[in-house]
């Protein structure tokens, strides 16, 4: 599951509330070259099919490895922020499943049926059906209409409210003034 349609759920949810994209320019998140460089050892690990190279299983794995420390690195950099200690929490959870596993994340036959997805292994991912740390694998399917909907871990989950509690958070977003603790004394 990915952190951009959560933060994207979020910053919407965020404008209603009265948050600010320019907010979102002004938040000051620390080393964000950082996330560019985990996501180019990303698409070096598994390039897409119009890219000229292929890159080896294992090649893969350490690049894929690499790429989440460096991003949990870069969540811990910038924790001062609600919403990025769930984010890199998520990501160590995955992290823990992908090493326990040797070094893919585990995906239940289930969850890919679900899905509506065949294979065994395919880019970061391995079909296995008794699995090390089994509560931290792919083991839901996200519903179809989900745009690049996929299987899915409690790990993507906790990502996902994280990233949904940043956009809420870097935007500025005021909760209804019901829902705001009273001040004491009034």
């Amino acid at each position: 599951m990915s952190l951009a349609l959560p933060f994207l759920v979020g910053a919407v949810v965020a404008m209603l509330f009265g948050g600010r994209l320019s907010a979102l320019a002004e938040s000051r998140f620390r080393w964000i070259g950082l996330i560019y460089v985990a996501f180019a050892f990303q698409v070096a690990a598994f390039p897409y099919s119009w890219l000229p190279w292929t890159t080896s299983d294992g090649a893969a794995i350490g690049l894929w490895i690499a790429s989440d420390a460096i991003l949990v690195a870069v969540m811990l950099l910038n924790a001062r922020l609600r919403g990025v200690t769930l984010v890199a929490l998520g990501l160590c959870m995955n992290l823990a499943a992908i090493l326990a596993n040797g070094g893919h994340m585990p995906v239940l036959p289930g969850a890919l049926r679900g899905a509506g997805l065949h294979y065994q292994v395919a880019m970061n991912s391995e079909t296995m059906a008794h699995p090390a740390l089994p509560w931290l694998v792919d083991r839901w399917a996200a519903p179809r209409w989900i745009p690049m909907s996929n299987v899915f871990s409690v790990g993507d989950v906790v990502i996902a409210v994280g990233g949904f509690v940043l956009a809420l958070t870097v935007m500025r977003a005021r909760p209804p003034r019901r829902l705001r603790p009273l001040a004491s004394g009034t």
